[in-house]
Protein backbone atom coordinates (compact mmCIF):
# COMPACT_ATOMS: atom_id res chain seq x y z
CA UNK A 1 0.00 0.00 0.00
CA UNK A 2 1.06 3.22 -0.50
CA UNK A 3 0.63 7.04 0.66
CA UNK A 4 3.59 8.36 -1.71
CA UNK A 5 5.61 4.92 -3.24
CA UNK A 6 4.17 1.43 -3.02
CA UNK A 7 6.90 -1.00 -2.59
CA UNK A 8 6.68 -3.95 -3.51
CA UNK A 9 10.70 -4.83 -3.97
CA UNK A 10 13.85 -3.49 -4.99
CA UNK A 11 13.07 -4.27 -8.62
CA UNK A 12 9.63 -2.66 -8.96
CA UNK A 13 10.88 0.77 -7.14
CA UNK A 14 13.78 0.56 -9.97
CA UNK A 15 11.18 0.00 -12.98
CA UNK A 16 8.97 3.04 -11.37
CA UNK A 17 12.54 5.06 -11.54
CA UNK A 18 13.37 4.45 -15.08
CA UNK A 19 11.04 2.91 -17.19
CA UNK A 20 8.29 5.83 -17.83
CA UNK A 21 11.04 8.28 -16.54
CA UNK A 22 11.09 11.33 -18.87
CA UNK A 23 14.95 12.74 -18.64
CA UNK A 24 15.38 16.35 -18.19
CA UNK A 25 16.57 16.54 -21.99
CA UNK A 26 14.10 14.48 -23.66
CA UNK A 27 11.50 17.34 -22.65
CA UNK A 28 9.32 19.18 -25.16
CA UNK A 29 9.63 23.26 -25.21
CA UNK A 30 6.24 24.70 -24.05
CA UNK A 31 3.32 25.36 -26.24
CA UNK A 32 4.67 21.92 -28.23
CA UNK A 33 1.82 20.05 -28.69
CA UNK A 34 1.77 16.58 -27.41
CA UNK A 35 0.47 14.64 -24.80
CA UNK A 36 -0.21 16.28 -21.50
CA UNK A 37 2.39 14.66 -19.58
CA UNK A 38 4.95 15.37 -21.82
CA UNK A 39 3.13 19.08 -22.22
CA UNK A 40 3.19 19.25 -18.04
CA UNK A 41 7.09 18.26 -17.83
CA UNK A 42 7.69 21.14 -20.29
CA UNK A 43 6.06 23.40 -18.31
CA UNK A 44 7.15 22.49 -15.75
CA UNK A 45 10.93 22.97 -16.19
CA UNK A 46 10.34 25.90 -18.34
CA UNK A 47 9.06 27.40 -14.99
CA UNK A 48 11.87 26.04 -12.72
CA UNK A 49 11.73 28.88 -10.05
CA UNK A 50 7.60 27.90 -9.27
CA UNK A 51 7.76 24.66 -10.02
CA UNK A 52 11.18 23.58 -8.09
CA UNK A 53 12.35 21.61 -11.12
CA UNK A 54 16.04 21.24 -11.18
CA UNK A 55 19.19 19.27 -13.10
CA UNK A 56 18.73 15.59 -12.13
CA UNK A 57 14.88 15.70 -12.00
CA UNK A 58 12.91 13.47 -13.77
CA UNK A 59 8.91 12.64 -13.57
CA UNK A 60 6.19 10.13 -14.03
CA UNK A 61 2.35 10.55 -14.33
CA UNK A 62 0.00 9.76 -12.54
CA UNK A 63 -2.81 10.86 -13.53
CA UNK A 64 -4.87 13.24 -16.01
CA UNK A 65 -7.70 15.34 -14.51
CA UNK A 66 -9.44 17.82 -17.09
CA UNK A 67 -12.16 19.69 -17.13
CA UNK A 68 -15.52 20.77 -19.00
CA UNK A 69 -13.26 24.05 -20.39
CA UNK A 70 -9.92 22.20 -21.30
CA UNK A 71 -7.83 23.05 -18.94
CA UNK A 72 -5.88 20.16 -17.45
CA UNK A 73 -4.30 19.24 -14.20
CA UNK A 74 -1.32 16.66 -14.49
CA UNK A 75 -0.07 15.09 -11.42
CA UNK A 76 3.77 13.47 -11.27
CA UNK A 77 5.87 11.88 -9.14
CA UNK A 78 9.20 13.54 -9.06
CA UNK A 79 12.77 11.80 -8.94
CA UNK A 80 16.14 13.16 -8.13
CA UNK A 81 19.17 11.18 -9.58
CA UNK A 82 16.59 8.28 -10.38
CA UNK A 83 15.54 8.13 -6.87
CA UNK A 84 11.89 8.77 -5.39
CA UNK A 85 11.26 12.00 -3.79
CA UNK A 86 8.84 11.66 -1.13
CA UNK A 87 6.46 14.59 -0.95
CA UNK A 88 7.66 16.10 -4.17
CA UNK A 89 4.86 14.95 -6.26
CA UNK A 90 3.34 17.71 -8.24
CA UNK A 91 0.06 18.82 -9.66
CA UNK A 92 0.76 21.01 -13.18
CA UNK A 93 -2.14 23.02 -13.81
CA UNK A 94 -2.29 23.76 -18.06
CA UNK A 95 -4.87 25.93 -19.15
CA UNK A 96 -6.17 26.86 -22.92
CA UNK A 97 -3.32 26.76 -26.03
CA UNK A 98 -1.29 25.14 -22.93
CA UNK A 99 -0.79 28.10 -20.97
CA UNK A 100 1.22 27.48 -17.82
CA UNK A 101 -1.52 28.06 -14.74
CA UNK A 102 1.30 27.44 -11.67
CA UNK A 103 1.44 24.10 -9.92
CA UNK A 104 0.17 22.60 -6.39
CA UNK A 105 2.49 20.75 -4.35
CA UNK A 106 4.27 20.70 -0.61
CA UNK A 107 7.90 21.24 -1.45
CA UNK A 108 9.27 24.41 -0.74
CA UNK A 109 12.65 24.40 -2.24
CA UNK A 110 14.26 22.17 -4.51
CA UNK A 111 15.26 18.56 -3.53
CA UNK A 112 18.95 18.91 -2.82
CA UNK A 113 20.99 16.17 -4.72
CA UNK A 114 21.96 14.01 -1.64
CA UNK A 115 24.80 12.51 -0.82
CA UNK A 116 25.84 8.73 -1.08
CA UNK A 117 24.14 6.15 1.69
CA UNK A 118 26.64 5.67 5.00
CA UNK A 119 24.11 2.99 6.11
CA UNK A 120 23.67 -0.36 4.69
CA UNK A 121 19.64 -1.84 3.22
CA UNK A 122 20.18 -4.33 5.88
CA UNK A 123 20.88 -2.02 8.64
CA UNK A 124 17.99 0.19 7.66
CA UNK A 125 16.05 -3.32 7.75
CA UNK A 126 16.75 -3.63 11.35
CA UNK A 127 15.74 -0.03 12.47
CA UNK A 128 12.75 -0.56 10.84
CA UNK A 129 12.27 -3.82 12.69
CA UNK A 130 12.58 -2.26 15.84
CA UNK A 131 10.17 0.43 15.52
CA UNK A 132 7.12 -1.56 14.57
CA UNK A 133 5.09 -3.25 17.09
CA UNK A 134 3.15 -5.33 15.73
CA UNK A 135 4.38 -9.47 15.66
CA UNK A 136 5.64 -11.89 13.46
CA UNK A 137 7.62 -8.69 11.86
CA UNK A 138 9.32 -9.22 8.21
CA UNK A 139 10.92 -6.54 6.15
CA UNK A 140 9.24 -7.09 2.65
CA UNK A 141 10.61 -4.39 0.58
CA UNK A 142 13.45 -0.91 1.16
CA UNK A 143 14.49 1.26 -1.33
CA UNK A 144 16.31 4.37 -1.20
CA UNK A 145 14.51 7.55 -1.27
CA UNK A 146 15.07 11.45 -1.08
CA UNK A 147 12.78 12.88 2.04
CA UNK A 148 11.75 16.03 1.50
CA UNK A 149 9.96 17.43 4.59
CA UNK A 150 10.30 21.29 6.18
CA UNK A 151 14.00 21.13 6.91
CA UNK A 152 14.94 20.16 3.55
CA UNK A 153 15.70 17.05 1.55
CA UNK A 154 17.67 14.30 2.99
CA UNK A 155 18.43 10.56 2.05
CA UNK A 156 16.90 7.45 3.84
CA UNK A 157 15.50 4.22 3.33
CA UNK A 158 12.10 3.48 2.46
CA UNK A 159 11.19 0.25 4.73
CA UNK A 160 8.07 -1.77 4.41
CA UNK A 161 7.71 -3.97 7.34
CA UNK A 162 5.02 -6.48 7.81
CA UNK A 163 3.12 -7.82 10.85
CA UNK A 164 -0.19 -7.84 12.48
CA UNK A 165 -1.11 -5.77 15.20
CA UNK A 166 -2.80 -7.27 19.11
CA UNK A 167 -6.16 -6.78 17.89
CA UNK A 168 -5.92 -9.08 13.98
CA UNK A 169 -5.05 -5.75 11.80
CA UNK A 170 -2.21 -6.78 9.13
CA UNK A 171 0.43 -3.79 9.00
CA UNK A 172 2.11 -2.32 6.59
CA UNK A 173 4.35 -0.03 8.48
CA UNK A 174 6.56 2.48 6.12
CA UNK A 175 9.50 3.15 8.12
CA UNK A 176 12.01 6.12 7.30
CA UNK A 177 15.47 5.28 8.07
CA UNK A 178 18.00 8.14 7.34
CA UNK A 179 20.65 6.63 5.25
CA UNK A 180 23.43 8.80 7.21
CA UNK A 181 22.51 8.98 10.54
CA UNK A 182 19.99 5.80 10.99
CA UNK A 183 17.66 7.80 12.62
CA UNK A 184 14.10 7.05 11.98
CA UNK A 185 13.01 10.24 10.05
CA UNK A 186 8.93 8.87 10.04
CA UNK A 187 6.33 6.05 9.73
CA UNK A 188 3.40 5.52 8.76
CA UNK A 189 0.63 2.40 8.26
CA UNK A 190 0.01 1.61 4.73
CA UNK A 191 -3.67 -0.36 6.21
CA UNK A 192 -5.57 2.55 6.81
CA UNK A 193 -8.26 1.04 10.12
CA UNK A 194 -11.15 2.38 11.63
CA UNK A 195 -14.19 1.06 12.76
CA UNK A 196 -16.31 4.08 11.44
CA UNK A 197 -19.90 2.56 11.60
CA UNK A 198 -22.48 -0.26 11.56
CA UNK A 199 -25.22 -1.57 10.64
CA UNK A 200 -26.64 -5.20 9.92
CA UNK A 201 -30.18 -3.67 9.58
CA UNK A 202 -30.22 -1.65 6.11
CA UNK A 203 -33.92 -3.05 5.57
CA UNK A 204 -34.30 -4.79 2.35
CA UNK A 205 -32.35 -3.49 -0.55
CA UNK A 206 -31.12 -4.16 -3.77
CA UNK A 207 -27.64 -5.06 -4.65
CA UNK A 208 -26.04 -6.56 -7.35
CA UNK A 209 -25.65 -9.93 -8.33
CA UNK A 210 -24.91 -12.28 -10.98
CA UNK A 211 -26.47 -15.79 -12.05
CA UNK A 212 -23.76 -18.34 -12.77
CA UNK A 213 -24.10 -22.01 -13.11
CA UNK A 214 -27.60 -22.32 -11.53
CA UNK A 215 -26.66 -19.94 -8.56
CA UNK A 216 -26.64 -16.33 -7.68
CA UNK A 217 -23.23 -14.69 -6.83
CA UNK A 218 -22.50 -11.16 -4.84
CA UNK A 219 -21.32 -10.00 -7.89
CA UNK A 220 -22.16 -6.70 -9.25
CA UNK A 221 -21.45 -6.32 -13.01
CA UNK A 222 -23.04 -2.46 -13.36
CA UNK A 223 -20.77 -1.41 -10.97
CA UNK A 224 -17.32 -2.57 -11.92
CA UNK A 225 -17.37 -6.46 -10.97
CA UNK A 226 -17.14 -6.05 -7.39
CA UNK A 227 -17.73 -9.12 -5.55
CA UNK A 228 -18.34 -9.75 -2.01
CA UNK A 229 -16.50 -12.53 -0.27
CA UNK A 230 -16.32 -14.44 2.87
CA UNK A 231 -13.16 -15.06 5.13
CA UNK A 232 -14.90 -17.45 7.36
CA UNK A 233 -12.64 -16.44 9.88
CA UNK A 234 -9.66 -16.27 8.27
CA UNK A 235 -7.14 -13.71 7.67
CA UNK A 236 -5.53 -13.70 4.25
CA UNK A 237 -6.85 -14.57 0.54
CA UNK A 238 -10.13 -13.32 -0.91
CA UNK A 239 -12.07 -16.49 0.70
CA UNK A 240 -15.16 -17.82 -0.76
CA UNK A 241 -17.42 -15.93 -3.29
CA UNK A 242 -20.65 -15.46 -1.20
CA UNK A 243 -23.75 -17.61 -3.51
CA UNK A 244 -27.15 -18.29 -3.08
CA UNK A 245 -29.50 -20.56 -4.82
CA UNK A 246 -31.82 -18.01 -5.21
CA UNK A 247 -31.55 -14.22 -5.70
CA UNK A 248 -31.72 -13.57 -1.82
CA UNK A 249 -29.00 -12.76 0.83
CA UNK A 250 -29.07 -12.64 4.17
CA UNK A 251 -32.09 -12.58 6.65
CA UNK A 252 -31.25 -9.68 8.61
CA UNK A 253 -30.55 -11.26 11.48
CA UNK A 254 -26.60 -11.73 12.28
CA UNK A 255 -27.04 -15.61 12.75
CA UNK A 256 -27.51 -15.79 8.53
CA UNK A 257 -23.52 -15.19 7.93
CA UNK A 258 -24.66 -13.57 4.68
CA UNK A 259 -26.49 -10.70 6.29
CA UNK A 260 -22.91 -9.02 6.88
CA UNK A 261 -22.08 -9.39 3.25
CA UNK A 262 -25.48 -8.44 1.77
CA UNK A 263 -24.44 -5.15 4.08
CA UNK A 264 -20.99 -4.78 2.63
CA UNK A 265 -22.11 -5.05 -1.29
CA UNK A 266 -25.03 -2.50 -0.64
CA UNK A 267 -22.07 -0.21 1.21
CA UNK A 268 -19.88 -0.63 -1.64
CA UNK A 269 -23.01 -0.12 -4.42
CA UNK A 270 -24.21 2.88 -2.64
CA UNK A 271 -20.58 4.18 -2.14
CA UNK A 272 -19.60 3.83 -6.00
CA UNK A 273 -23.49 5.27 -7.12
CA UNK A 274 -22.29 8.26 -4.90
CA UNK A 275 -19.06 9.39 -6.32
CA UNK A 276 -20.00 8.03 -10.15
CA UNK A 277 -23.74 10.64 -9.15
CA UNK A 278 -22.18 13.24 -7.87
CA UNK A 279 -18.43 13.61 -8.83
CA UNK A 280 -18.78 11.44 -12.67
CA UNK A 281 -15.95 9.03 -11.27
CA UNK A 282 -15.72 5.76 -12.09
CA UNK A 283 -15.01 3.69 -9.12
CA UNK A 284 -11.80 3.97 -7.01
CA UNK A 285 -9.30 4.65 -10.00
CA UNK A 286 -11.57 6.29 -11.91
CA UNK A 287 -11.24 3.53 -14.55
CA UNK A 288 -14.06 1.68 -13.74
CA UNK A 289 -12.95 -1.05 -12.36
CA UNK A 290 -14.67 -2.51 -8.81
CA UNK A 291 -12.63 -3.00 -5.34
CA UNK A 292 -14.15 -6.41 -3.96
CA UNK A 293 -15.23 -6.76 -0.05
CA UNK A 294 -14.15 -9.53 2.58
CA UNK A 295 -16.41 -10.30 5.60
CA UNK A 296 -16.16 -12.27 8.48
CA UNK A 297 -12.46 -11.33 9.02
CA UNK A 298 -10.80 -12.73 11.93
CA UNK A 299 -12.81 -13.36 15.28
CA UNK A 300 -14.30 -10.82 17.34
CA UNK A 301 -12.39 -8.55 15.12
CA UNK A 302 -14.12 -4.78 16.10
CA UNK A 303 -12.58 -2.87 13.47
CA UNK A 304 -12.49 -2.57 9.11
CA UNK A 305 -9.98 -1.69 6.88
CA UNK A 306 -8.93 -1.07 3.61
CA UNK A 307 -5.90 -2.16 1.67
CA UNK A 308 -4.26 -0.80 -1.54
CA UNK A 309 -2.21 -4.37 -1.84
CA UNK A 310 -5.53 -6.08 -2.41
CA UNK A 311 -7.71 -3.52 -3.26
CA UNK A 312 -10.35 -4.32 -1.48
CA UNK A 313 -12.32 -3.40 1.91
CA UNK A 314 -12.29 -5.80 4.91
CA UNK A 315 -15.10 -5.63 7.66
CA UNK A 316 -14.59 -7.63 11.17
CA UNK A 317 -18.06 -8.96 13.12
CA UNK A 318 -17.19 -7.11 16.07
CA UNK A 319 -16.99 -8.73 19.18
CA UNK A 320 -18.46 -7.92 22.92
CA UNK A 321 -19.94 -4.56 22.81
CA UNK A 322 -19.99 -4.43 19.32
CA UNK A 323 -21.83 -4.98 15.81
CA UNK A 324 -20.61 -5.89 12.69
CA UNK A 325 -18.37 -3.27 10.83
CA UNK A 326 -20.73 -3.21 7.55
CA UNK A 327 -22.84 0.02 7.41
CA UNK A 328 -23.15 2.60 4.51
CA UNK A 329 -20.54 5.12 6.34
CA UNK A 330 -18.01 2.18 6.98
CA UNK A 331 -18.48 1.24 2.99
CA UNK A 332 -17.77 4.66 2.26
CA UNK A 333 -14.29 5.76 4.49
CA UNK A 334 -13.12 2.74 3.84
CA UNK A 335 -13.39 2.84 -0.51
CA UNK A 336 -12.53 6.80 0.72
CA UNK A 337 -9.05 5.30 1.49
CA UNK A 338 -8.33 4.14 -1.36
CA UNK A 339 -9.36 7.23 -3.71
CA UNK A 340 -7.37 9.18 -1.61
CA UNK A 341 -4.37 7.01 -2.42
CA UNK A 342 -5.37 7.26 -6.08
CA UNK A 343 -5.37 10.93 -6.06
CA UNK A 344 -3.93 13.25 -3.71
CA UNK A 345 -2.13 10.36 -2.04
CA UNK A 346 -2.45 11.96 1.46
CA UNK A 347 0.67 10.42 3.80
CA UNK A 348 -0.82 8.74 6.70
CA UNK A 349 0.85 10.77 9.36
CA UNK A 350 1.05 13.97 11.11
CA UNK A 351 -1.54 16.42 9.47
CA UNK A 352 -1.55 15.03 6.19
CA UNK A 353 -2.85 11.68 8.26
CA UNK A 354 -5.45 13.68 9.80
CA UNK A 355 -6.98 15.00 6.76
CA UNK A 356 -6.78 11.21 4.82
CA UNK A 357 -8.99 10.23 7.51
CA UNK A 358 -11.39 13.12 7.81
CA UNK A 359 -11.54 12.98 3.92
CA UNK A 360 -13.00 9.21 4.55
CA UNK A 361 -15.03 10.76 7.26
CA UNK A 362 -16.84 13.23 5.21
CA UNK A 363 -17.47 11.39 2.04
CA UNK A 364 -18.51 8.23 4.40
CA UNK A 365 -20.82 10.64 5.70
CA UNK A 366 -21.89 11.95 2.33
CA UNK A 367 -23.08 8.34 1.13
CA UNK A 368 -24.63 8.01 3.85
CA UNK A 369 -26.88 11.26 3.26
CA UNK A 370 -26.92 9.93 -0.54
CA UNK A 371 -28.36 6.44 0.19
CA UNK A 372 -31.28 8.18 2.62
CA UNK A 373 -32.17 4.67 3.55
CA UNK A 374 -34.42 5.46 6.41
CA UNK A 375 -32.85 2.32 8.75
CA UNK A 376 -29.79 4.52 8.95
CA UNK A 377 -30.51 8.05 7.51
CA UNK A 378 -27.51 10.46 6.96
CA UNK A 379 -25.97 12.26 10.32
CA UNK A 380 -22.63 13.80 11.09
CA UNK A 381 -21.75 11.15 13.63
CA UNK A 382 -19.15 8.46 12.92
CA UNK A 383 -19.29 5.03 13.57
CA UNK A 384 -22.94 5.92 15.78
CA UNK A 385 -24.15 2.16 14.86
CA UNK A 386 -20.77 0.36 15.74
CA UNK A 387 -21.22 0.16 19.59
CA UNK A 388 -24.47 -1.75 21.28
CA UNK A 389 -24.75 0.83 23.63
CA UNK A 390 -25.11 3.53 20.66
CA UNK A 391 -21.82 5.93 21.69
CA UNK A 392 -20.64 7.28 18.22
CA UNK A 393 -16.79 6.80 17.81
CA UNK A 394 -16.55 10.77 16.21
CA UNK A 395 -18.23 13.69 16.38
CA UNK A 396 -18.47 16.25 13.43
CA UNK A 397 -20.25 19.01 14.94
CA UNK A 398 -17.63 19.36 18.12
CA UNK A 399 -14.91 16.61 17.74
CA UNK A 400 -13.94 17.09 21.41
CA UNK A 401 -17.17 15.41 22.44
CA UNK A 402 -15.02 11.66 21.56
CA UNK A 403 -12.51 12.99 24.77
CA UNK A 404 -9.40 12.84 21.95
CA UNK A 405 -10.53 14.77 19.00
CA UNK A 406 -8.79 17.93 18.39
CA UNK A 407 -11.71 20.83 17.42
CA UNK A 408 -9.66 23.65 16.49
CA UNK A 409 -5.91 24.00 14.89
CA UNK A 410 -2.80 23.97 17.02
CA UNK A 411 1.01 23.53 16.61
CA UNK A 412 1.30 20.08 17.81
CA UNK A 413 -2.20 18.56 16.06
CA UNK A 414 -0.13 16.89 13.61
CA UNK A 415 1.34 15.01 16.81
CA UNK A 416 -1.97 12.91 17.54
CA UNK A 417 -3.20 10.06 15.92
CA UNK A 418 -4.59 10.94 12.55
CA UNK A 419 -8.25 9.32 14.10
CA UNK A 420 -8.24 12.84 16.24
CA UNK A 421 -5.91 15.54 14.10
CA UNK A 422 -8.70 14.39 11.80
CA UNK A 423 -11.37 16.50 13.93
CA UNK A 424 -9.81 19.74 12.49
CA UNK A 425 -10.91 18.83 9.36
CA UNK A 426 -14.26 17.16 10.38
CA UNK A 427 -14.63 20.40 12.49
CA UNK A 428 -14.65 22.73 9.20
CA UNK A 429 -16.36 20.20 7.02
CA UNK A 430 -19.30 20.27 9.14
CA UNK A 431 -19.29 24.71 9.86
CA UNK A 432 -18.90 24.38 5.64
CA UNK A 433 -21.71 22.67 5.33
CA UNK A 434 -24.21 22.96 8.25
CA UNK A 435 -23.06 26.08 9.84
CA UNK A 436 -22.07 27.13 13.34
CA UNK A 437 -23.98 26.68 16.37
CA UNK A 438 -27.57 24.39 16.84
CA UNK A 439 -29.09 22.38 14.22
CA UNK A 440 -30.82 19.03 14.01
CA UNK A 441 -27.76 17.60 13.76
CA UNK A 442 -25.79 19.18 16.82
CA UNK A 443 -24.06 22.06 18.47
CA UNK A 444 -21.60 23.51 16.79
CA UNK A 445 -18.75 26.24 18.51
CA UNK A 446 -16.14 28.13 17.04
CA UNK A 447 -12.58 28.48 17.68
CA UNK A 448 -12.86 32.42 17.48
CA UNK A 449 -16.59 33.24 18.40
CA UNK A 450 -17.76 33.87 14.76
CA UNK A 451 -20.67 32.75 13.34
CA UNK A 452 -20.77 30.80 10.08
CA UNK A 453 -23.68 30.04 7.81
CA UNK A 454 -23.50 26.44 6.12
CA UNK A 455 -23.94 26.43 2.51
CA UNK A 456 -25.07 22.34 2.25
CA UNK A 457 -23.99 19.21 2.16
CA UNK A 458 -23.61 19.62 -2.18
CA UNK A 459 -21.61 22.45 -2.59
CA UNK A 460 -18.77 21.59 0.31
CA UNK A 461 -18.60 17.86 -0.76
CA UNK A 462 -17.96 19.60 -4.44
CA UNK A 463 -15.57 21.92 -2.57
CA UNK A 464 -13.77 19.31 -0.51
CA UNK A 465 -13.45 16.91 -3.53
CA UNK A 466 -11.86 18.97 -6.13
CA UNK A 467 -9.76 20.07 -3.70
CA UNK A 468 -8.41 16.79 -2.80
CA UNK A 469 -8.18 15.55 -6.45
CA UNK A 470 -6.82 18.71 -8.32
CA UNK A 471 -4.95 20.33 -5.78
CA UNK A 472 -3.79 18.17 -2.42
CA UNK A 473 -0.54 16.73 -2.68
CA UNK A 474 0.75 13.63 -0.72
CA UNK A 475 2.11 16.39 2.35
CA UNK A 476 -0.45 18.68 1.97
CA UNK A 477 -0.93 20.06 5.85
CA UNK A 478 -4.31 22.05 7.01
CA UNK A 479 -2.43 25.46 6.00
CA UNK A 480 -2.15 23.83 2.34
CA UNK A 481 -5.64 22.11 2.51
CA UNK A 482 -6.96 25.84 3.27
CA UNK A 483 -5.35 26.77 0.59
CA UNK A 484 -6.86 23.71 -2.10
CA UNK A 485 -10.44 24.32 -0.47
CA UNK A 486 -10.23 27.99 -1.49
CA UNK A 487 -8.57 27.56 -4.92
CA UNK A 488 -11.92 24.62 -5.56
CA UNK A 489 -14.21 26.96 -4.31
CA UNK A 490 -12.85 29.88 -6.86
CA UNK A 491 -12.82 27.48 -9.76
CA UNK A 492 -16.54 26.06 -8.79
CA UNK A 493 -18.01 29.48 -8.09
CA UNK A 494 -15.81 32.49 -8.48
CA UNK A 495 -13.47 33.95 -6.12
CA UNK A 496 -15.40 36.18 -3.80
CA UNK A 497 -18.37 33.97 -3.67
CA UNK A 498 -20.59 33.22 -0.88
CA UNK A 499 -19.45 29.80 -0.97
CA UNK A 500 -15.63 31.52 -1.22
CA UNK A 501 -15.91 33.13 1.52
CA UNK A 502 -17.84 30.35 3.64
CA UNK A 503 -14.44 28.43 2.76
CA UNK A 504 -12.52 31.24 4.23
CA UNK A 505 -14.93 31.96 7.34
CA UNK A 506 -14.81 28.27 8.17
CA UNK A 507 -11.33 27.35 8.61
CA UNK A 508 -11.18 30.43 9.85
CA UNK A 509 -13.46 29.67 12.63
CA UNK A 510 -11.31 26.26 13.51
CA UNK A 511 -8.24 27.81 13.90
CA UNK A 512 -6.49 27.88 10.25
CA UNK A 513 -5.86 31.18 8.56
Amino acid sequence: MRRTTLLSGLATAALLATAATVPTAAAAAPGVSGDPFTRAVAQLKAHSGAGLAADGQSFTLRQVATDADGTEHVRLNRYSDGLPVLGGDVVVHLGKGNAWRGASQSLTAAPRRAPKAKLSTAAAGRVALAASTATGRTVSGAQLVHDADQAGTALAYEVVVGGTYADGTPSELHVLVDATTGAVRDSWEGVQRDGTGNTFHSGSVTVGSTAAGGTWQLADATRGNHRTYDLNGGTSGTGTLVTNAGNVFGDGTLANRQTAAADAAYGAQKTWDYYQSTHGRRGIRNDGVGAYSRVHYSSNYANAFWSDSCFCMTYGDGGSGWYPLTSLDVAGHEMTHGITSNTAGLRYSGESGGLNEATSDIFGTLVEFYAANSSDPGDYLIGEKLRSSGVPLRYMDKPSKDGSSADCWYSGVGRLDVHHSSGVANHFFYLLAVGSGSSSYGNSPTCNGSTVAGIGNAKAGAIWYRALTTYMTSRTNYAGARTATLSAARDLYGAGSVEYNTVAAAWSAVSVN
